[in-house]
């Protein structure tokens, strides 16, 4: 008698690679990216000044943090996949909301939607990839996931803006589609929940319960700041930058070509991962230090609009710089018994600095136009610049990585 033998691809489940997630986060860049340069000048459109923009981000930001507090503790009663799959749908709901709320108070409500999704996915995301990539790979993971997600976030931000003014609603329906491309290939990768790691009933992947946990930590606070920052960064550059050329006379379409321009540097990351193996803490000391210098240059060059958003292009670069190795302190010092927990604790780095940047901009443009913005931004940087000295001498190593991988 013959037994048939099961293909091995059929008996099991193929184990996701760097490759695989890098795929993933380069589908979801691009329903991001679509709409990253849309989203400020169709607000600043419909409301009329970066004031209300910003107090509108802060309602956001807030409702952003507030899901991610939440998001983990959802785990407990639907399983991570369903989560993420969830995250996926509500996303395209966003996008729908956003296309039919052109000039009312629907577009506020779409970003509102989008954000929270956002949240979802990336707090899944980053579980499934501490629960399959090893500590020695996390580097090459976060490169080749800049790297693949280069095009969208080159391509995305003009070409959106570009379909804006052809059709208000064009964006948002391709970001409904690059969102339900995602769900699909999703499910295609066939995920699961994840790896299980037994931990006490008493455990709770509640990220507020692990709050004492983290700060009992320095080199998790550390890295979390430095998330932080580097996207309060980022937060500055996509919202106010073209807000800022708007207000000068400048092209509505100049944000999202510039924006398009900073991250055509993803393309770079891979060479930014050679150089920066065995220097991490070199690569962030000078990330946050040469960034705080463009964006001061940009707050003293107000004179020449040109000049100071050449500053601000130039800033972008080391704030890709800082994409690729500002998250390696938080992600190398997470134990694999917190990887879940932690996970969510790390992802509110977004959301903090959702509500920081509005909040801090509201103020700040109460009494001084935006270059006083980008000063502040600029001492941020500097100050952070000066925290990244104390990061390890021997981060990144990879006898270092081996060792912690064990």
């Amino acid at each position: 008698m013959f037994q048939r033998r099961i293909p091995e691809t059929l008996r099991y489940t193929p184990t996701p690679g760097v490759r695989g997630f890098a795929l993933l986060a380069a589908i979801e860049a691009t329903a991001r990216g679509i709409l990253i340069s849309v989203f400020p000048i169709a607000m600043y459109r419909t409301f009329g000044d970066a004031q209300t923009v910003s107090e509108i981000y802060f309602a956001v930001g807030i409702l952003s943090l507030l899901a991610a507090l939440v998001t983990p503790g959802l785990t407990r009663f639907l399983p991570r996949r369903w989560l993420f799959s969830a995250g996926a749908v509500t996303m395209i709901a966003g996008a729908v909301c956003s296309s039919l709320g052109e000039g009312t108070w629907l577009l506020a409500l779409g970003l509102a939607i989008i954000t929270v999704a956002t949240v979802v996915i990336t707090v899944c995301f980053n579980a499934y990839v501490m629960d399959y990539i090893a500590r020695a790979a996390l580097g090459e993971c976060e490169a080749l996931r800049l790297f693949y997600s280069g095009a969208a976030w080159t391509i995305g931000p003009a070409l959106g803006v570009w379909l804006m003014e052809l059709w208000a609603p064009a964006p948002f329906v391709l970001s409904a589609v690059a969102a339900t491309i995602l769900l699909l290939v999703f499910w295609m990768m066939r995920l699961g929940n994840g790896k299980t790691i037994v931990r006490s009933r008493a455990m709770t992947p509640n990220p507020l319960t692990y709050l004492p946990r983290f700060l009992q930590q320095p080199r998790l606070v550390a890295g979390w700041t430095f998330a932080v920052v580097r996207s309060c960064g980022w937060w500055v550059y996509v919202v106010y930058l073209p807000i800022y050329a708007v207000e000068h006379g400048l092209s509505d379409q100049l944000g999202g070509t510039l924006l398009s321009l900073s991250n055509a540097c993803l393309f770079l990351t891979p060479l930014m991962l050679r150089w920066m193996r065995g220097r991490v803490r070199y690569a962030v000391t000078l990330g946050f230090l040469l960034a705080g210098a463009c964006f001061a240059a940009a707050s003293l060059t107000n004179f020449d609009p040109r000049l100071a958003i050449v500053f601000l292009v130039a800033a972008s670069f080391f704030l890709v710089l800082l994409d690729v190795c500002g998250g390696l302190p938080f992600l190398m010092a997470v134990r694999p018994s917190e990887r879940t927990e932690m996970s969510a604790v790390y992802s509110t780095f977004r959301d903090v600095s959702g509500i920081v940047t509005p909040a801090v901009a509201r103020m700040v443009l109460l009494v001084a136009p935006l270059p006083a913005l980008f000063a502040l931004t600029s001492l941020g940087f500097a100050l952070t610049g000066l925290v990244a000295t104390r990061v390890h001498p021997r981060l990144g190593n990879r006898r270092v990585l081996a060792l912690a991988s064990d």
